[in-house]
This record gives structure tokens, C-alpha cells and sequence, in this order.
């Protein structure tokens, strides 16, 4: 997929998180490229960085690059009973109200309830224990 990033952002590697356009986005030519291909919310990575620059008020430096960005592998815990490689499930945010260093992993920015998930890499146990005493594996997944 092909969009639009601030020229000083337009590294092959790197994640960004797209939390939907600016209002002076709205009247750009260039908006059905850069915003209206990428949906709120979701990690991407870019995986090509072209040499077309066009000028954008919004981002520092006032240009932007061309990018081939697909969306992000995200690390997430669940369930050990399910974590095998290739194993495909409908995510379900855990609900829990623990305040702990797990939550980042167990409820993780980019994936939405009822996303269908691929595991790509099973990565074994998280750093420390559930506080809740639930047994979880951390897995990377493609969605």
C-alpha cells in the first residue's frame, strides 16, 4: 500500500501508528494517497521508500515522501493452550483492569476486538508472571 510520510520519517523499518488526519488535510490533493488508504489506529511499517517528494504543510520540514507501508507484525500475550505457530484466532481484548507491566502486551495498540490474527512467531513466556495467575505466551501476530 502506498502513502505519504514526512521526509525526515522516511526510513525502510520504521513503525508508525496512524491516528487519522489533520483537518488541513482535508482540502489536499494528495489526501486520497496519504490519508484515505490507512486506517485509524493500525501499525504500520514501511517497506519502501521512494524518491517523489511533495510538499505538506502538516509535517515538519513542509514535505512529505512517498512509502510502500503494510501493517506491522504486533506482539501481544494470549492464552498458552493457543499459541502455535500458524494457528490462526479472532482477537479478544482480556479484560482486565490490572495495572501491571503485562498490560501493553496483553491488550496492544493496533489490534481491534474480532481482528482475524495469524501467529507468525511463537516467543515464549512474557518477562515476568500474570499477576492474575493467567499462563501466557507471547506471540507475534500478522492481522
Amino acid at each position: 500500500m502506498i502513502t505519504l510520510i514526512g521526509k525526515s520519517l522516511a526510513d525502510k523499518g520504521l513503525k508508525f501508528i496512524h491516528y487519522g488526519a489533520s483537518i488541513q488535510c482535508e482540502e489536499c490533493r494528495f489526501k486520497a494517497t496519504c490519508i484515505d488508504s490507512l486506517e485509524s489506529g493500525r501499525i504500520y511499517r514501511i517497506k519502501n521508500v521512494k524518491d517523489t517528494i511533495h510538499p505538506c504543510p502538516v509535517h515538519d520540514g513542509g514535505q512529505v515522501k512517498v512509502v510502500e507501508v503494510e501493517r506491522a507484525l504486533i506482539k501481544t500475550l494470549i492464552d498458552s493452550k493457543k499459541a502455535f505457530e500458524g494457528s490462526r484466532f479472532s482477537y479478544t481484548p482480556r479484560q482486565c483492569d490490572e495495572e501491571c507491566s503485562l498490560r501493553e502486551l496483553c491488550i496492544p495498540e493496533g489490534l481491534y476486538p474480532d481482528d482475524k490474527c495469524k501467529i507468525v512467531k511463537k516467543m515464549g513466556k512474557p518477562p515476568k508472571k500474570c499477576p492474575r495467575g493467567y499462563e501466557l505466551t507471547m506471540v507475534l501476530v500478522k492481522y
